[in-house]
């Protein structure tokens, strides 16, 4: 089983890092859809106070729960403090949405221990999955 499937069949908890409350946007999209399967999700975004009825927090340390994944939404040059608090919280693993590569702070993570995917959308690889008969 390699990383992608690992993270979507083992994860429940997933941090949405860059999280939007407005509609069309990648995050908010990719969160509906990761809700809709039974994830829960968590925003984090220090502008917003709520998105789609779930508190939003301003960084990882901040969430009061455990995090299996944090899905980053951020610029690329913005990646490597989010995997340094991804470290911090014990998160298991780091998914870089679709455009978004950082060798150095995928390096810094998998050096921690977490799995890391990069520059993959977590909705199309769980529906592909899906479509596969993986989960």
């Amino acid at each position: 089983m390699d990383d992608i499937e690992k993270i979507v069949k083992e994860s429940k908890n997933i941090a949405v890092v860059g999280m939007s409350n407005k509609l069309g946007r990648p995050s908010l999209t990719v969160a509906s859809y990761l809700k809709g399967q039974g994830y829960r999700i968590i925003p984090v975004n220090p502008t917003l106070q709520e998105v789609g009825g779930e508190r939003c927090y301003p960084d990882l340390t901040s969430i009061p729960e455990g995090v299996d994944v944090v899905d980053i939404f951020r610029r690329a040059e913005d990646v490597m403090p989010v995997v340094e608090e991804a470290i911090r919280v014990g998160a298991k693993a780091v998914w870089m949405q679709e455009g978004i590569v950082n060798p150095e702070a995928a390096k810094r993570a998998r050096e921690a221990g977490l799995m890391v995917v990069m520059d993959k959308c977590m909705l199309k690889e769980h529906a592909r999955l899906r479509r596969e008969g993986k989960i």
